[in-house]
């Protein structure tokens, strides 16, 4: 489905929200709760305010960018989606054609701000995101594969390691395994998400685990990855030097989370399925948001 041009009649106020809506502004959200908190552990301490702005900025520029590439290749699916139907390029508030203009401009902008402002690692770090989630996940494993989101997830995990890199201009052992927690947070997360919109996946041919198998087996493998998101999460503890307030968090966090995806062995209906889904979100946020207490804490600060 080509997406109708965009009418004159548009007020302006619609179109510049409709730009914003292109960044995904609620998954960017996520990423950056992730990259602050990660900043205060690699400082072991708070690093500069202008650091973590300036690192944020660069961060989400990227990550909108991104998104909005995204947005570009899936309109035709996203028209005929219950959850997309209502995004700007299929709604015609944005043109394909100014969308793509609009995020190769971000990812310019991103890649030459991380560089003057915070450091060439992470710029680089940003860029392979993009282009990593654009070719890798959006043009070839979406339509392609059930391992679409395990693999393309990787492209949602760099943020962490933008965060370390912006603070100490390396990639640490503890930044790698930050990346694993998010990794393999990932697919059951998103997985969770493709059980209440299975029908809309299956209808526009995108292999999503939960189309292409039962229940049964996409349980099975939520549970697994949710068990090695525990194990990571505590093993960033033993890395990174963390304290109590993290340990505790982390163990109850990664068990609960563990235990909800294992109920859904009994229900997997859709209202089940989006209490993980949310839960997910707390999961991570509140994981991060400990590691950041628990750094500042010890610190005095």
């Amino acid at each position: 489905m080509v997406a109708p041009a965009v009418s004159p009649s548009v007020p302006l106020p619609t179109r510049i929200a409709g730009f914003v809506a292109l960044t995904k502004p609620r998954i960017i959200e996520l990423l950056l709760v992730t990259t602050v908190p990660t900043m205060v552990v690699a400082e072991a301490g708070l690093p500069s305010i202008w650091l973590m702005v300036a690192t944020v900025i660069g961060g989400t520029l990227a990550a909108g960018g991104a998104n909005a590439v995204n947005m570009v290749v899936d309109r035709d699916i996203d028209a005929r989606m219950e959850r997309t139907r209502n995004r700007p390029l299929v709604t015609g508030v944005v043109t394909p054609r100014a969308a793509l203009v609009f995020a190769i401009g971000l990812e310019v902008l991103a890649f030459a701000w991380l560089t003057l402002v915070v450091n060439l690692l992470s710029a680089v770090l940003a860029l392979a995101a993009c282009l990593f989630y654009v070719f890798v996940y959006t043009l070839w494993l979406k339509r392609n594969s059930s391992q679409n989101i395990v693999i393309g997830g990787a492209a949602g995990a760099v943020p962490v390691l933008i965060g370390w890199s912006s603070v100490t201009n390396t990639v640490s052992i503890s930044a790698v395994l930050l990346f694993g927690v998010i990794f393999f947070w990932t697919p059951p997360h998103f997985w969770a998400l493709a059980i209440r919109y299975r029908d809309d996946y299956a209808g526009v041919d995108v292999p999503m685990l939960p189309v292409v198998a039962d229940d049964r087996h996409t349980v099975r493998q939520m549970v697994a990855y949710s068990v090695v998101v525990l194990a990571l999460s505590l093993a960033v503890a033993v890395t990174a030097s963390l304290g109590p307030i993290y340990w505790v968090t982390a163990a109850v966090l990664g068990v609960a989370f563990t235990w909800r995806c294992a109920a859904l062995r009994r229900d997997a209906s859709a209202p089940r399925a989006m209490g993980v889904f949310s839960f997910s979100i707390t999961y991570l946020t509140v994981l991060f948001v400990a590691m950041a207490v628990d750094v500042l804490v010890r610190n005095g600060l």
